[in-house]
């Protein structure tokens, strides 16, 4: 008889342990599929909030861009040939610069391998100035894409003529997109913002994926 009270005192004592250790383990589990979906939710509102700041910094380029075109007469593809008319070389780069006085950046590239930032005055195109950059120490991605633009049948103007098509040229450079390098440029068109690929060897223009904004895509 003290033997069968025994084993069944053990027996219960068995069984609320199970049951106790079972609890911890689901408690466990609803503790790590909440930790889970938290981790998850923050991360989403981060992807949220990045994508709103890149979107106001589009926004915000935007809107500086068409300011600054209002009192250029000057295309980019003009302000390139001013620039190679004064210093001859490759142009890699123009940038209607509105950091204080607006004007016309363009970087050429000489024979001998220095860069020049060439300002250009966005009213008239006459010279303002040309000035080496100190700054033009050049990796081998660097390298690369010059190579590549120099061999190209599309060079800095006509691939701001043809992204003139899209509308109102306000910077046009080298980009190197997975591999494949390319000229880009960017365009305002009344309130559109665009950002355009023009390939090295046809020129055709083709919407940059990464751009979401509302630029002409016609």
């Amino acid at each position: 008889m003290k033997r069968n009270i025994v084993i069944a005192t053990l027996t219960a004592a068995a069984l609320a342990t199970g049951g106790t250790v079972a609890a911890f383990a689901a408690d466990d589990d609803e503790a790590t599929a909440t930790q889970r979906q938290t981790d998850t939710s923050a991360q989403a509102a981060t992807d949220r909030d990045d994508a709103d700041d890149a979107a106001d910094d589009r926004d915000d380029d935007a809107t500086e861009d068409r300011t600054a075109v209002r009192g250029a007469d000057v295309t980019a593809a003009e302000a390139i040939a001013a620039a190679l008319k004064h210093t001859p070389g490759t142009a890699v780069s123009a940038d209607l610069d509105d950091d204080g006085a607006v004007a016309w950046k363009v970087s050429v590239v000489k024979g001998d391998g220095t860069e020049y930032d060439v300002r250009i005055a966005p009213d008239s195109g006459r010279v303002l100035g040309a000035q080496r950059d100190t700054d033009d120490d050049q990796d081998g991605d660097d390298r690369a894409e010059l190579a590549a633009v120099k061999g190209a049948k599309t060079d800095a103007r006509e691939a701001a003529l043809a992204a003139a098509h899209k509308g109102t040229v306000t910077e046009v450079g080298i980009d190197d997109d997975n591999g494949t390098v390319a000229w880009s440029a960017e365009t305002v068109k009344g309130t559109g913002h665009g950002e355009w690929n023009i390939a090295l060897d046809t020129g055709k223009v083709t919407q940059d994926r990464d751009d979401d904004g509302d630029g002409d895509d016609a």
